[in-house]
């Protein structure tokens, strides 16, 4: 399984199973059972599942709602559950992934919170006994959500069966924030709904193309990341490993799409009973639109919710069809209007104070109420250098500073004189002393002692293909591979930094330029050079003279200096890839370097 150098989230889906408080437990680092997590716990952190279905888990279908004969997921139980197996924090598998603490126990499989040893990350891990009644399925679930590699879920990195356990790796997103603590704090802006279902529809219509689908879509199982974008985690492993099909699974997903954006527009679960924290509708009405909820609700958002959300017969409020695929939904929301995120909103200046002056009452004489005794007057002092010695003074003052100025003026002429002088006595000396001048520099090619792939984030692109780069042909070329949605590397978090090549040049040299040919034109590029002390650069920082600006390229960057830079390294830095085949996906690369001293 190839592995993917990204960050994560919580390694289950707590919130979709919401068992009650007297029975929920938090495993602890040691893998037992001790402290009960509840909802008034910190948002985002995972909540101990207990062993078997809660009342709530049975009345709900994947979306949320109530399990009908819609075709909505249902689970699938074909022998008693199986025993998590019994491992404890520090145990490690494959000699690389050490378990540090039990995030959930549930139904034979437990989840864990684990650090990769080998990359120096944090990591999710579900476990099986390979002898579970869904250690295949949950197997077969991971590596074809693995082969997806859409950078919009949560990855899959590794799927193991190995010494009796079955386990899957699965990225970690520490600055993810689950949807269900989005919606604690209230309903969202319509914006940020739109966003939302935007985002959501579109991934999971990607999914579905490929065969895959996610029948467990809950608040837990979307996260928004510090940019803004949402995450999917759990597809199609989630269900897996709660036994879970459908007999429509784009149904079942779609309406759990809707279930998100109702719960996002009025703060309510659109369905009778209380879940993820959010209150039911009141018993009895049926469903009934967003807007009729809650005042305030964008009009066409609230007909998408009702248009995804069908179920026994409820369909839209106007004329549109309802919605019953992904790939329908996201074209639904292509087609309205769209939102744009409210203006801001700026603090009002504070009242402006008119002065005394300007309110008429400057040396007005205060006013007494009758009968009270007027108070002895103040008095005002001369105003000043008004007598015979201040006159003085201010004669005296103004002789001074004419007396400094003049003298100031003739020092500048004679500065200026002398300047010219000393320009016309030069001028003659290099007319006469031309043929002592040095002879002009021939610029050469530096040899290249080494070559590695800049990685700033713990991993490289390509390490194997980077002596390509300066080979001497540029026929050969250091390529990155193909990334969807984002210029800069898919917008993935272990991309943030950007790639590159740096390059060694065996020893501190003197260098006055570079030539590079890129793999194609249209990558946003910077050339930059370590310090004459620098030992081993790894970082951004570590390169702290400038050769070239960052900007757009063609299929040549060259610079030439005028001051010599004194440096052993130097760094061609890509942040942003070039369009590829089409305008969604992109690639960079670095045919030949050359430094030239």
């Amino acid at each position: 399984m190839a592995e993917r150098s990204t960050a994560a989230v919580e390694v289950a889906d707590n919130s979709g199973d919401e068992p009650p408080a007297a029975q929920a437990d938090k495993a602890t680092t040691d893998g037992v059972a001790k402290a009960q997590k509840t909802e008034d716990d910190k948002p985002g952190e995972p909540v101990a599942e207990q062993p078997a279905e809660s009342a709530t888990e049975k009345s709900e279908k994947p979306g949320g709602g109530k399990q009908a004969e819609t075709g909505g997921g249902k689970r699938q139980e074909t022998r008693p559950p199986v025993a998590a197996p019994e491992l404890h924090s520090g145990h490690k598998l494959a000699g690389r992934y050490r378990l540090e603490e039990c995030v959930t126990r549930l139904d034979g499989f437990s989840s864990w919170r684990a650090v990769d040893e080998k990359l120096r990350r944090a990591v999710g891990v579900h476990l099986l006994p390979a002898d579970h009644p869904r250690a295949r399925s949950v197997l077969a679930a991971a590596r074809s959500s693995a082969l997806l590699g859409d950078p919009r879920f949560v990855q899959v990195l590794d799927a193991v069966e190995e010494n009796d356990l079955v386990y899957v790796v699965h990225e970690w997103l520490p600055d993810a924030t689950e949807l269900t603590a989005i919606l604690a704090a209230g309903p969202m802006e319509a914006h940020d709904a739109y966003q939302l279902v935007s985002q959501v529809s579109q991934a999971l219509a990607a999914a579905h193309r490929e065969g895959l689908a996610h029948l467990k879509l809950t608040p837990g199982a979307v996260l928004r990341s510090s940019t803004g974008q949402y995450r999917i985690r759990g597809l199609a492993v989630n269900a897996a490993l709660r036994g879970i099909s459908a007999e429509r699974p784009q149904r079942t997903d779609t309406e759990a799409i809707g279930a998100l954006l109702y719960a996002a527009l009025t703060h309510r679960w659109p369905y009778e009973t209380d879940a993820y924290g959010l209150a039911g509708l009141p018993k009895g009405v049926g469903l009934i639109a967003p807007d009729q909820v809650r005042a305030g609700v964008h009009r066409g958002l609230s007909e998408l919710a009702m248009r995804a959300l069908v179920n026994e017969g409820a369909t839209a409020s106007r004329q549109d069809p309802p919605c019953t695929t992904p790939d329908e939904l996201a074209k639904a929301v292509a087609e309205m209007p769209r939102v744009r995120p409210p203006e801001p909103t700026f603090a009002a200046p504070p009242e402006y104070q008119r002065t005394t002056y300007q309110q008429g009452s400057y040396a007005r004489p205060a006013t007494r109420p009758i009968g009270q005794p007027a108070a002895r007057p103040v008095p005002v002092p001369p105003p000043p250098l008004q007598s015979r010695t201040g006159k003085a003074l201010k004669w005296t003052v103004s002789a001074l500073l004419i007396a400094v100025l003049g003298l100031a003026s003739w020092q500048v002429a004679d500065y200026m004189l002398n300047r010219k002088n000393s320009d016309e006595t030069t001028h003659s000396q290099s007319a006469d002393g031309d043929q002592q001048k040095p002879p002009p520099r021939t610029p050469k090619n530096l040899k290249i002692a080494d070559t590695a792939v800049f990685a700033p984030d713990g991993s490289g692109v390509k390490e194997q293909d980077v002596p390509l780069a300066t080979d001497g042909n540029t026929g050969t070329a250091w390529i990155t591979p193909k990334y969807t949605g984002y210029a800069n590397y898919g917008n993935l978090p272990s991309r943030k930094g950007g790639s590159g090549i740096v390059v060694d040049l065996g020893s501190v040299q003197d260098v006055y330029g570079v030539d590079v040919a890129m793999y194609r034109g249209g990558q946003k590029v910077q050339v930059l050079a370590a310090g004459e002390n620098a030992s081993s650069p790894a970082g951004l920082s570590d390169f702290s003279q400038r050769i070239t600006e960052l900007g757009q390229t063609g299929s040549n960057v060259k610079a030439a200096l005028d001051k010599p830079v004194r440096t052993r390294y130097v760094l061609i830095h890509i942040t942003e890839l070039a369009p590829d085949t089409s305008a969604n996906e992109f690639r960079g690369g670095i045919s030949e370097i050359k430094v030239i001293g």
